[in-house]
C-alpha cells in the first residue's frame, strides 16, 4: 500500500514538479518542470538552471580528510571569544530556534524519500526529454535583456498599463478587477548583491509606495512577499509594510535550499548565511468575507535546489488553493525576473532569464 502511495506521488512529481510528503506540510518542487509547463516549443533547460550547488565538490571520504587537515588551521579562530549578540541578533537567533524542529524534520522526510533522492540527482538530465537540444548560440546575438535597456521606456509604458482597476462598466464586471494574488520580491537593500554587482537594490521605504491596495482583487488578495533572515528588516515588514498594504498576516513558507544528494547548501546553524528563506504570507480582504482563509494557514517548507544567485522557486501552484476571490485567479508578480505562464510580470528586470542560454529547443 505504501509502495503504491509512493508511486503515485512520484508519478505526480514527474508531471508536475511537486512532490507532496504525506502527512506533512513539506513540498519538494522542481523548478524546471513547474517551468516548464508555461512553454510549448523550448524547455528551460536544467544544465543551465542548476548551475550552482548541484554536485558536492568532493566525496564524502574526501570531506572528511579535508576537515581533518584543516582543523588545525581553523583552531585558533575556534578558541576565539565567542560573539556576543546583540538585541536584533538574539532575536534573529530566537526566529531560528523556532523554525530549526519543523526544518529538520522536513530534512528527514526528504532524506528518507530514496525514490525522490535517485530522481533528484539526475534532474540536471531527467527534466529534459531526449528529444530535447541545447538551443543554439551565437557570438553576435543580442540579449534580449541588454536590448530591453535601449527599448526600455516603451516597454516600461506598457508593462504599467496593465489591465487593472478599469472603471466598471456594462461590459466588465466588477469581480474581473484586480489581482487575486500578489507575488513580491523586493530588491532589499543587500550589501552582497551591491558588492557583486548583481542588481540595484532600493532602500525599504521605497516599497511602502507599492499600491498593493489598489492592485488587490475586489474579493481579497493573498500578498507573499520574499524577505531575507535579517531582523531589521522582519520588523520593518511586520510593523511598517505589512500594515501600509493593508495585509494581515497568515503564515510563514521556508524555503530549504538543498543540494542534489539532499545535503543543505549551508550548515543549519550558520548564523549569517542560513540555508533557508522565507516567504511571509498575508491576506488583504475584501468586500466579501474571506477570514475563513487565514484560519486554514500553517507554516509549511518547500525543499529545492537553488537556480542562478537571488532566483526563486516558481511556488505559484502551491498557493492558489488558497487565494481567496473567484478560482481563475489573476496573478501578478512585482519584481519578477521571468516570465510564466497565466502571469503579468512586472519589474526592472522582468526579462532577465528568459536568455536563450537559459532553454532548449525539442
Amino acid at each position: 500500500m505504501e509502495e503504491s502511495k509512493t508511486s503515485d506521488r512520484l508519478s505526480v512529481f514527474l508531471d508536475s514538479g511537486i512532490y507532496r510528503f504525506e502527512n506533512s506540510n513539506v513540498v519538494f518542487i522542481d523548478p524546471v518542470r513547474v517551468l516548464n509547463l508555461s512553454y510549448n516549443r523550448h524547455r528551460v533547460s536544467p544544465t543551465a538552471y542548476y548551475s550552482r550547488f548541484f554536485h558536492s565538490k568532493c566525496s564524502g571520504q574526501d570531506r572528511h580528510e579535508t576537515k581533518l587537515s584543516s582543523s588545525s588551521k581553523k583552531r585558533k579562530r575556534r578558541e576565539k571569544k565567542p560573539h556576543s549578540l546583540n538585541e536584533r541578533e538574539r532575536a534573529a537567533d530566537q526566529r531560528h530556534r523556532q523554525a530549526r524542529p519543523m526544518l529538520l524534520k522536513a530534512l528527514e522526510c526528504l532524506l528518507t524519500a530514496t525514490d525522490l533522492l535517485a530522481i533528484m540527482r539526475n534532474l540536471r538530465s531527467e527534466s529534459c526529454p531526449f528529444e530535447c537540444r541545447e538551443a543554439p548560440l551565437h557570438h553576435n546575438e543580442h540579449a534580449l535583456t541588454e536590448l530591453c535597456r535601449v527599448w526600455q521606456a516603451p516597454l516600461y509604458e506598457i508593462t504599467l498599463n496593465f489591465p487593472k482597476h478599469h472603471e466598471p462598466s456594462k461590459d466588465v464586471a466588477e469581480s474581473d478587477c484586480g489581482f487575486n494574488l500578489i507575488v513580491v520580491d523586493p530588491p532589499w537593500e543587500n550589501a552582497s548583491a551591491s558588492q557583486k554587482l548583481l542588481y540595484p537594490t532600493l532602500p525599504n521605504r521605497y516599497f511602502l509606495s507599492l499600491p498593493i491596495k489598489q492592485l488587490a482583487h475586489i474579493d481579497g488578495a493573498l500578498i507573499a512577499l520574499w524577505v531575507t533572515n535579517r531582523e531589521k528588516l522582519r520588523n520593518f515588514v511586520e510593523k511598517e509594510l505589512f500594515p501600509s498594504w493593508g495585509a494581515h498576516y497568515a503564515a510563514t513558507f521556508y524555503w530549504l535550499k538543498v543540494k542534489a544528494d539532499g545535503s543543505l547548501i549551508s550548515d543549519l546553524d550558520l548564523f549569517h548565511h542560513r540555508p533557508y528563506e522565507c516567504l511571509l504570507l498575508g491576506y488583504c480582504h475584501g468586500k466579501g468575507r474571506n477570514s475563513e482563509h487565514m484560519s486554514s494557514w500553517s507554516d509549511k517548507v518547500i525543499i529545492s535546489i537553488p537556480g542562478d544567485y537571488s532566483r526563486k522557486p516558481p511556488i505559484g501552484e502551491l498557493l492558489l488553493e488558497h487565494v481567496p476571490g473567484p478560482k481563475h485567479a489573476r496573478c501578478i508578480e512585482l519584481f519578477a525576473r521571468e516570465m510564466i505562464g497565466g502571469w503579468t510580470s512586472w519589474g526592472n528586470e522582468p526579462l532577465h532569464f528568459q536568455k536563450s542560454s537559459y532553454f532548449v529547443e525539442r
